[in-house]
């Protein structure tokens, strides 16, 4: 039986999702505002045709392979199966979008989905903060829980080395690209092709995450916890289908996440494609999962 995305989460007699500090994260920090400082002042000037073809195709790509499917769909949640080399390969497109590692995201995903599951926990988690204060919450800090649950990585990701690897190295992995971009396309490549690609894919993330958790429509409620997901039909395509945060909520370990009549997920089109390649597999879908407690229609 595959493995749960909540498996991970151990709480002890004495965890608590509520109680915590917001710390500063110098080195996180430093990153999203190096990126988006050299894209506000420097896309402008250097902005072409050709520039800007590049910035959509590689965020689609490290958007959608690598972060909906590859981290999220696949590592986090265990919604399909793939080989052992093309998940890394999609890993390796997931930690190019410029977040966090790939262990580190799980980390992060699961700390906070654990959270939410909670009666209560901090605002952090909730992204009950207002914008700017949650944008500074989420981009630029850390929530340290005073009591925290113990976090148990199952080995196939812990002792994966080349997953080690790109935990180490996720911000050296933009160099080559840079290098290759700066080489083939000039500045204009190199600005739009790196800091645009990750400024934007990483506050975007975080605006679609704070919309989610707070309001929209619910085709599902999940009783007794700390927060809801919401629907953003808005964003359903640039999102790939990770806008349908209230699907989410409701089925975690789906990887379809447009589950209702008329819901686009370009994630899962390109799932049903890599099936039909023999590259992926074992996909999951709402009706072969077990309803989480206290799960009920919101309409």
């Amino acid at each position: 039986m595959a493995r749960l995305s909540t498996d991970r989460m151990l709480a002890l007699p004495s965890s608590d999702a509520r109680e915590g500090y917001v710390r500063w994260s110098p080195t996180r920090s430093l990153w999203i505002s190096g990126m988006t400082v050299c894209a506000v002042v420097l896309a402008p000037l250097y902005v072409t045709p050709g520039a800007v073809v590049l910035w959509l195709c590689t965020s689609a790509v490290t958007l959608c392979l690598g972060h909906s499917i590859g981290l999220h769909r696949l590592l986090i949640h265990r919604s399909l199966d793939a080989p052992r080399w093309f998940e890394r390969v999609l890993a390796y497109l997931g930690t190019l979008v410029g977040m966090a590692g790939p262990l580190g995201m799980v980390r992060l995903h699961d700390t906070r989905d654990w959270a939410q599951r909670q009666s209560e926990c901090h605002d952090l988690h909730a992204h009950r903060a207002s914008l700017l204060r949650d944008a500074w919450w989420q981009m630029h800090c850390r929530l340290d829980l005073a009591h925290p649950p113990q976090f148990n990585l199952e080995p196939r990701l812990r002792d994966d080395k080349v997953l080690r690897f790109l935990e180490r190295t996720w911000m050296a992995q933009q160099l080559p690209w840079a290098i290759l971009f700066l080489w083939v396309g000039g500045l204009p490549w190199l600005i739009w092709g790196i800091p645009v690609r990750v400024a934007v894919g990483v506050t975007g993330h975080w605006l679609v995450g704070h919309i989610t958790h707070r309001r929209g429509p619910q085709g599902w409620s999940i009783d007794g916890v700390a927060v809801q997901g919401h629907d953003l039909s808005a964003a359903a395509l640039i999102t790939f289908g990770e806008a349908w945060h209230g699907n989410h909520h409701a089925w975690p370990d789906s990887a379809r996440l447009g589950v209702e009549p008329g819901q686009h997920d370009p994630g899962w089109w390109v799932l049903l494609a890599l099936r039909r390649a023999g590259l992926v597999w074992a996909l999951k879908e709402p009706g072969m999962l077990t309803p989480r407690p206290g799960l009920r229609r919101a309409r």
